[in-house]
């Protein structure tokens, strides 16, 4: 039988009608499992991608360990902490509905002006001034994973232009190399690539230089793949618009300037913090103990350390 560990109740309960071939566990990492219950574990699913170092360390204690379950995308944060002789695989898309709709969220509330409209309700001044449609905007989308592809499928009925960027250039999709031409075409430019050595300040000052007037900026990706400086610069001066689900640094210090930052909208990482994202975690991990049952491949594998 395949023992597994899930985080919560919720994911047995979801789980529950493999109990005759899967073994399920409860651990959440904190307290160390019993002996005889660790030996036979094979797989561990994480709860959430911000689970502190020292639960980390946990997995040591888990003799037979083979396969590790994020539920997250993003994983460098995992790389580091994954025990030898273990398969990392991340939660690629698992979270790409919730953060679709935070992203259209943000944008239409950016371009219809939402933010000044909850300013004025409390003040109870009538506020109608004309503001920028989402239609007929021309939007870049950097990244081209599950989440972009999520973000490409709700934009296409807003009636805009869209193009994509990845690493490199295929049918349809614009290389990396390709950004100083098209950023100074883009109205609206949303981030959705992984964290790494490559997307470290993807948009650096020189790039944000390029955006035109009154440009917005949608980071979902990792605050990161931002140079903030550079971003705080061009907020503070009204040249460009922001809309951030994740920062740098995360969280946010209350007395961090990019909270009063004009024309910016920040949310504090909702990308993928909704209850759409539990039915996805458990289909997920469904998929991957139906494989190792058949002996098959899993998916999203990342890394074997």
């Amino acid at each position: 039988m395949l023992t597994v560990t899930v985080p919560d109740t919720d994911l047995l309960h979801r789980l529950d009608d493999l109990s005759e071939r899967v073994e399920l566990v409860r651990w959440d990492l904190i307290s160390p499992l019993p002996t005889e219950i660790a030996e036979r574990v094979s797989l561990v699913q994480i709860g959430h991608y911000w689970v502190q170092p020292d639960r980390w360390r946990r997995l040591a204690e888990v003799p037979n360990l083979r396969y590790v379950q994020l539920p997250s995308a993003g994983f460098e944060h995992a790389l580091p902490l994954i025990p030898p002789g273990v398969t990392l695989c991340n939660g690629r898309g698992v979270h790409s509905t919730g953060t679709a709709e935070l992203t259209l969220a943000l944008i239409l509330a950016c371009q219809r002006g939402i933010p000044a409209a909850l300013d004025a309700q409390r003040e109870g001044r009538w506020f109608s001034p004309e503001l920028p449609s989402l239609a007929d905007r021309r939007v870049l989308v950097i990244g081209a994973g599950s989440v972009a592809q999520a973000v490409v499928d709700r934009l296409r009925p807003f009636e805009v232009e869209i193009s994509v960027v990845a690493s490199t250039a295929r049918p349809g999709v614009h290389g990396i190399g390709e950004l100083p031409a098209l950023l100074p075409q883009a109205d609206i430019v949303v981030l959705t690539v992984p964290y790494s050595a490559s997307t470290h300040h993807l948009l650096d000052a020189e790039r944000l230089a390029l955006l035109p007037d009154q440009a917005l900026v949608v980071n979902v990706a990792r605050g990161r793949v931002v140079d903030t400086q550079a971003l705080l610069v061009e907020l503070t001066s009204g040249r460009l618009r922001a809309a951030l689900d994740v920062t740098d640094p995360e969280p946010l210090p209350q007395e961090h300037p990019l909270w009063r930052a004009p024309n910016t909208i920040i949310t504090a990482h909702q990308g993928g913090n909704s209850d759409a994202t539990y039915p996805r975690v458990a289909a997920l991990l469904r998929r991957q103990l139906e494989h190792l049952l058949a002996g098959e491949p899993l998916e999203n594998v990342v890394a074997h350390s």
